[in-house]
């Protein structure tokens, strides 16, 4: 098959499995925008409300690699649909909660169905594009995860301030639903991905090489989320509270995202995953300490969300084709693995953002975040010495 006859297949597939992670994002990110109004609504703090992203990124960096490896024998098709059911049936039950304790529950099956969903996608999108195409591939896939950035967060921020903060999720159950049966009767049968099993995850946790590598997203994820768990608060914060505000800094947001995906794709397709990741730490060593100084002029805050969230999401394409690099055997496992470390930094960073926030308020967050973002280049420079001896898988 030409070259030019395999970008136009893989394309629509592409655009489909974009859909997907958009419906994910949208509820997965949306409780970033509503942890004041479920603060108050559960009579808990701010802090206390943050267990709700904690104990759903605990779940997905548990659950991906498990996930990938216990539905490897599925058709691909089943697997991607029946994902989004999952995730579906979860944020019903988000929206249903009476109860901080029910609602962190209600995130595990959200998770399951999420940590199930987008490493597939991601492993489809390498399996159909040409190894020179592979980053923008990539960057397509997770597009519609960067999109929901831009619309899906700040409408579901704006339902909640609105209606209340149940509403969003019930949104994002109805598109989870609607998003599944479009997948099952539009994938095609045939798809394959190389998957992982039980004893190859074992073997990989074992790997001083790939897990250096791996858990430097973890490290970076760490830092961003350190900022981002309370990005509400701090927005509110350096606004005056106006609650009218908030969707339009989270648009801001997912402006820079949909731009930093594609950008972080061509960048690494161009100069290397290596030297785009390098270049993303520094970025957050500069730019998060700025979220410590508030408040900001406002247009002046709304250029540096931007351009924060462009570095921040610049990071998905170029550290995904490195891992495929350094692992071209086994693609699915390392970005299962690669999925399950954005996660366990998301539950780190929340939990170190509630302690500091807890402890000193929220202009130490943006200090905190940017010595991690330090920590995060050291950790790179490290994995690449290591990653450089030979493939790992």
């Amino acid at each position: 098959m030409s070259r030019a006859a395999q970008e136009a297949k893989a394309s629509p597939l592409l655009s489909l499995l974009a859909l997907g992670n958009f419906v994910v994002g949208m509820g997965v990110f949306v409780v970033i925008g509503i942890v004041s109004p479920i603060a108050e609504a559960l009579h808990v703090t701010k802090a206390d409300a943050g267990i709700v992203i904690t104990s759903y990124a605990i779940a997905y960096a548990l659950l991906s690699p498990v996930g990938a490896a216990l539905t490897g024998s599925l058709p691909r098709r089943t697997v991607l649909a029946g994902s989004l059911g999952l995730f579906c049936l979860g944020t019903l039950l988000s929206a249903l909660s009476t109860s901080l304790t029910m609602l962190a529950l209600s995130r595990l099956i959200v998770a399951l169905g999420a940590a199930l969903y987008t490493p597939l996608s991601a492993g489809v999108a390498v399996a159909v594009a040409p190894p020179e195409e592979r980053g923008r591939a990539l960057a397509k896939v997770f597009a519609g995860m960067t999109l929901a950035q831009v619309v899906g967060v700040p409408l579901g921020a704006w339902l909640a301030y609105r209606f209340g903060w149940h509403a969003p999720f019930f949104l994002t159950a109805v598109l989870a639903a609607l998003c599944a049966l479009v997948l099952v009767r539009t994938i095609p049968r045939n798809i394959h991905v190389p998957a992982g099993s039980v004893s190859s995850i074992l073997g990989a946790l074992g790997n001083l090489r790939l897990m250096v590598a791996v858990t430097f997203t973890a490290t970076l994820m760490c830092s961003v989320y350190i900022v981002f768990t309370f990005f509400g608060p701090i927005i509110e914060a350096s606004t005056g509270a106006e609650a009218g505000l908030l969707p339009l800094y989270f648009m801001l947001f997912g402006l820079g995202a949909v731009a930093g995906n594609f950008i972080g794709g061509h960048l690494s397709d161009r100069f290397g995953p290596l030297r785009t990741l390098v270049l993303v730490c520094l970025a957050h060593m500069v730019l998060l300490p700025l979220f410590a100084v508030m408040p900001w002029n406002p247009w002046l805050l709304g250029l540096i969300v931007m351009v924060w969230s462009c570095f921040a999401w610049c990071f998905m394409p170029p550290q995904q084709s490195r891992l495929v690099a350094i692992a071209p055997s086994a693609p699915a496992l390392a970005l299962a693995l690669n999925a399950a470390m954005i996660y366990a930094g998301i539950a780190i960073g929340s939990a170190i953002g509630a302690g500091l926030l807890d402890w000193k308020g929220l202009p130490v967050l943006g200090i905190a975040a940017g010595i991690s973002g330090a920590v995060a280049l050291v950790h790179l420079l490290v994995s690449d010495r290591l990653a450089r001896r030979r493939a790992v898988i």
